[in-house]
């Protein structure tokens, strides 16, 4: 498997935990997101992924782009340890969590947004991530045990810990949300979430390296 990713994309890193909970080996091709008006706008990767957008996986012979696409297929190939519960009520709820993330915070302040925000992008980013940080942070007051749903790591949880790092680079104020803090903090102690982290990838500048 070949994983074109960029070290702070917060997509790229949901995908990189999948990989490592299933412990699956693959190559690293960084895309920078910013070098170069940003590589994702190249010709050459316009033609892996005509979104022009990073994560893609190449594997099993096929290229897959969108995060939660990539992990529904590693999850139905390789489907130790599993992402998703057996449970359909409790199915629902990670696929419920990882959407209100994945479709209502994180699209909202990425960098095509944010470039377009000017002066204001720390006040636009602060004020979607907090927004839908309520929400979650309710929801999971039922849903949690250790992580998102219960004591199993699941798809959501994948999805939680790139959020929250984004968060704290937009200096969003935690207070407000002890449950999401707590499973955070929970994830981070992770093996598999330690080697995918952002501060320890092949293209992380020196200077946030871990």
């Amino acid at each position: 498997p070949i994983l074109y990713s960029y070290f702070r994309s917060s997509c790229s890193w949901r995908v990189r935990i999948a990989l490592a909970l299933k412990g699956i080996s693959y190559d690293l091709v960084p895309v920078n997101l910013i070098k170069d008006g940003g590589q994702q706008f190249s010709a050459e990767f316009k033609a892996l992924n005509p979104m022009q957008q990073v994560p893609a996986l190449k594997i099993d012979g096929i290229t897959l782009s969108q995060s939660l696409a990539i992990i529904n297929y590693l999850e139905e190939t390789r489907p130790n340890p599993r992402l998703l519960p057996q449970d359909p009520k409790k199915r629902a709820q990670v696929r419920m969590i990882a959407d209100h993330i994945v479709s209502g915070i994180q699209p909202l302040q990425n960098l095509s947004i944010l470039n377009q925000m000017g002066e204001k992008k720390m006040e636009w980013a602060q004020k979607c991530i907090a927004s839908g940080f309520q929400a979650l942070e309710q929801i999971l007051q039922h849903t949690a045990g250790r992580y998102c749903v219960g004591d199993e790591v699941s798809m959501a949880d994948l999805c939680l810990a790139p959020q929250v790092a984004n968060a704290e680079r937009f200096k969003v104020d935690m207070g407000p949300y002890p449950t999401i803090t707590r499973i955070n903090k929970a994830l981070l102690e992770l093996e598999a979430f330690k080697i995918s982290h952002p501060s320890r990838q092949p293209d992380t500048p020196a200077e946030l390296r871990a």
